[in-house]
């Protein structure tokens, strides 16, 4: 008799029942709206609060663990039944509210969103500004979505070796546990949407995720109806080669424009949240050939009319770029679907079309195909001009039609609970609704120093407490010896100056700084009546040695026992962790190699909660710092050799610490505080934090970029998009009738043999045959330059000139003005093209110098 004892299993999932009274529970977990809402917050952690922490501060698992006898105790406690009554009711008045403003509808992509701890889908401050945004677009209760993908591991866990090496970890996310639901088709199936690669079809399944009052969908391949490579698509974020990246901004881009179509959302303006969705403009212009019957030039016109692109990266090896044999692997059809050849295709992505050995860069593609286009501070948008100064040949970097909105941080998610109350017993009734005004900030100083002060060294107190319990945890795991454990743990003071330094580590942001000189910083730290802690954190990726270089390298200082206790690397940051050293800390510290960083937001979340900014010059803290609010490194370099700059820049920390900082922290009155230091704290919160909420960045947002676009795109497409085709007959007309423009004659003053007073006026008249192009759509200006190298010239001053009349094809341009500038500096006489639809001169970027 023949027996099969092989092991023969089914999956089946038995969703938890609550029992009716608690019913609301599941329809508030689903929403990611708790996470910013206290009352929420203390509701779920109030059912099992070792649980919560356990289960990473996650409802929805909450939930489906819970047990029956629990929750039958729970259905039958009227506080519990009261704070849920109150918790839905508020949840409810905020879902009902009506839209705010009349505006367009955004379709926002992303690769990475930080919403919580408990979702991994973000890496660090790209995604974490992202979840910001989507939070605040819901607060501010605008028309927007968001499009990304649902990754079943995410970005890594982080572990450390008892040498200080990163250990990554992927523990795979449990859908049943995040706040997600299917998208459903008429007929209750789940909607799934297909993306071609390699010539096959992937299969996506899309999700929902409900942010307050709007949505996030989310496109998971991870299922059976794809091979294994193609599941491994939204495995992790950030993982795998080249060409796995490119598969998934391929899934992204085209995916998620396939998916808004499927559920007819019909965004009137898309926003690319990096270059990762460029490939949502190729789908776009593919769309728009196919259904509209548009040619590529007009269908190109489309797209641009409602695309904006955010560039986050200041330097050009950060951008994503794919060779052409890999690009021609995946979107070689693409070509002929949008009826040209594969050379013009591959030209959307490179500075020099004819050059075969440049890679396709996405940002090149995103720029190209889309009107706006921006950094995110004012000092990364100039960065970003320069960058790309190279694509508009003609014009100096300061033309470049780049501009910017300063990232923020959304506040609900960031302030300390402890800090909120106390703001709001002095800023007023909802408050909120106009968090961005400084007059309101500004009552900060009618608080109490020693109230303000009280609540803030609770928060670091509670902060202090966290990292004690977490080291005790993670070095015995990792090995360390009991008495290292003991000494590190009890040399932490409650009543030192903590400053923090966490984030992503990357090179330039030079983590290990602070240690170029050890002697001197161990004589800052061993003051026993001044003690100072320094605490880091943050993940290197994977494939970046120098990173975890660093970590190892502050790991092996902090071992040391003149340091034990005074610097601390906490392992596994995440945005939990975030809260809890930007809320407790006394100092935050930046040290970035200027002018790499294009943003950072962490220093923002500091400042929120009364924590002052000690950093470089670069990023926000360009914009941000003033000196009666916080501490600052110079901009401007001193040495063009790095090591030195580094060198330079250490001594000038210590110097700083030592003459500044420190002094003013423990320089107390009788009541212990220090009224200085309250000063600063007070400054930080009433002048710096108002300018770096995410309702400001919303509010610049609409008025720099959607409303413009929203405006572009309604022009556009009147009447079938007639305008748009007109305007793209009018760029090739135009085009192909440029070179043969050439100059009848020029009388202008004649600047070789003489020279110009400041009291006479520079005259000039330019007749030019324009070649069949009407005179009115051209403009000639007069444009000064001040020569600052044999390469680089500053943009002075620029006058256009009159359309005097036009004549059997020629055209008069006159020009009378005064100097006003004196010394010597050079001029020209550019002729440019324009048009009532083109946004700004680099539109349509031609040139013609007389």
């Amino acid at each position: 008799m023949q027996t099969n004892s092989e092991m023969k299993l089914h999956r089946i999932f038995i969703k938890n029942e609550l029992p009716a009274a608690l019913e609301p529970l599941t329809r508030l977990a689903n929403n990611i709206w708790w996470s910013w809402n206290a009352s929420a917050q203390e509701l779920f952690s109030s059912i099992d609060p070792d649980k919560f922490v356990e289960l990473n501060y996650n409802p929805v698992a909450l939930l489906e663990t819970l047990d029956p006898s629990r929750a039958q105790e729970l259905a039958k406690d009227k506080k519990f039944l009261s704070q849920l009554k109150a918790v839905e009711k508020s949840f409810d008045a905020y879902l009902a509210e009506p839209l705010k403003r009349k505006s367009p509808k955004i379709a926002y992509f992303s690769m990475e969103y930080g919403l919580h701890i408990s979702l991994k889908l973000y890496s660090g401050g790209l995604g974490v500004l992202a979840g910001d945004y989507l939070k605040e677009a819901s607060d501010s209760n605008v028309n927007l979505f968001g499009m990304g993908l649902l990754y079943r591991y995410g970005y890594f866990n982080q572990g450390l070796s008892i040498n200080g090496d990163q250990i990554h970890k992927y523990p795979a996310q449990k859908f049943t546990q995040l706040p997600v639901e299917p998208v459903r088709n008429e007929d209750g199936s789940w909607l799934k949407i297909t993306v071609p690669v390699q010539g096959r079809m992937v299969v996506a399944k899309v999700w929902k995720l409900p942010i307050g009052r709007i949505n996030l969908y989310l496109l998971d391949t991870d299922h059976e109806d794809n091979q294994q490579d193609d599941r491994a698509l939204t495995h992790m974020l950030y993982g795998g080669d080249n060409e796995h990246r490119l598969k998934q901004e391929i899934l992204l881009g085209i995916g998620g424009v396939r998916a808004i179509e499927a559920m007819g959302l019909e965004p009137e303006v898309y926003h690319l949240n990096e270059g990762h969705a460029g490939f949502l403009s190729i789908e776009r212009l593919k769309n728009h050939v196919q259904q509209d019957g548009m040619n590529f030039n007009e269908a190109v016109e489309a797209v641009r009319a409602s695309s904006l692109y955010t560039t986050h990266t200041p330097v050009p090896a950060g951008h994503d770029h794919f060779p052409e044999h890999m690009l021609r692997n995946y979107l070689y059809n693409y070509a002929a679907d949008l009826g040209i050849d594969w050379k013009e295709f591959v030209a959307l992505g490179r500075l020099n079309p004819d050059d075969e050995g440049e890679d396709f860069n996405m940002s090149k593609l995103s720029i190209r195909l889309s009107q706006r286009v921006n950094g995110v501070s004012k000092l990364h948008g100039e960065v970003s001009q320069e960058m790309f100064t190279s694509l508009y040949p003609g014009y100096t970097t300061e033309e470049v039609h780049i501009g910017y909105v300063t990232n923020s941080v959304h506040y609900p998610t960031w302030i300390a609970n402890d800090l909120h109350e106390l703001y709001s017993t002095q800023f007023g009734k909802n408050w909120l609704r106009d968090q961005s005004n400084k007059d309101v900030w500004r009552k900060v100083h009618k608080i109490d120093d020693k109230k303000l002060f009280d609540v803030r060294h609770t928060l670091k107190v509670r902060l202090l407490e966290y990292v004690r319990e977490k080291l005790e945890v993670d070095m015995r795991r990792r090995g360390e010896r009991p008495k290292a454990i003991i000494d590190i743990v009890n040399n932490i003071n409650d009543n030192a100056l903590v400053f923090g330094f966490a984030r992503r580590f990357a090179t330039y942001k030079r983590a290990t700084l602070l240690f170029k000189n050890e002697e001197r910083l161990m004589e800052l730290v061993n003051d026993a009546d001044r003690p100072v802690i320094f605490l880091f954190a943050g993940k290197a990726h994977p494939a970046d040695q120098g990173g975890q270089d660093l970590i190892r390298h502050i790991i092996h200082v902090s071992k040391k026992p003149e340091f034990a206790g005074k610097v601390i690397f906490l392992e596994d940051y995440n945005m939990e962790m975030a809260k809890l050293l930007t809320q407790g800390v006394d100092v935050w510290l930046n040290t970035p190699t200027r002018p790499l960083e294009a943003s950072g937001t962490s220093g923002m979340k500091a400042a929120l909660n009364g924590s002052v900014n000690f950093s470089v010059l670069d990023g926000w803290w360009a914009e941000g710092y003033r000196p009666d609010a916080g501490w600052a490194l110079p901009l401007e370099r001193t040495y063009e050799e790095q090591y030195l700059q580094d060198e330079l820049d250490a001594e000038t920390i210590y110097a700083i610490l030592e003459d500044e900082i420190i002094p003013t922290f423990y320089r107390r009155d009788e009541n212990g505080i220090s009224k200085d230091w309250m000063g600063f704290v007070k400054q930080i919160i009433a002048e710096v934090a108002p300018t770096f909420t995410m309702k400001r960045m919303m509010d610049d947002y609409y008025d720099r970029f959607y409303l413009p676009l929203g405006k572009s795109q309604t022009a556009a497409s009147k009447s079938k998009w007639k305008p748009a085709r007109e305007f793209a007959a009018w760029k090739q007309d135009v085009s192909e009738k440029w070179s043969g423009i050439h100059v009848v004659d020029n009388n202008s003053f004649d600047s070789v043999n003489e020279s110009l007073t400041m009291s006479s006026k520079f005259n000039a008249e330019v007749v030019i045959d324009t070649n069949g192009i009407d005179a009115k759509g051209l403009v000639l200006e007069y444009c000064a330059y001040r020569r600052l190298s044999e390469e680089k010239l500053e943009l002075i001053r620029t006058e256009p000139f009159k359309l005097a009349g036009q004549k059997d094809g020629k055209a008069t341009f006159t020009i009378s003005f005064d100097p006003q500038y004196t010394g010597v500096f050079e001029y020209g006489f550019r002729l440019r093209p324009t048009h009532k639809l083109m946004p700004h001169a680099q539109d349509l970027n031609l040139i013609f110098w007389v």
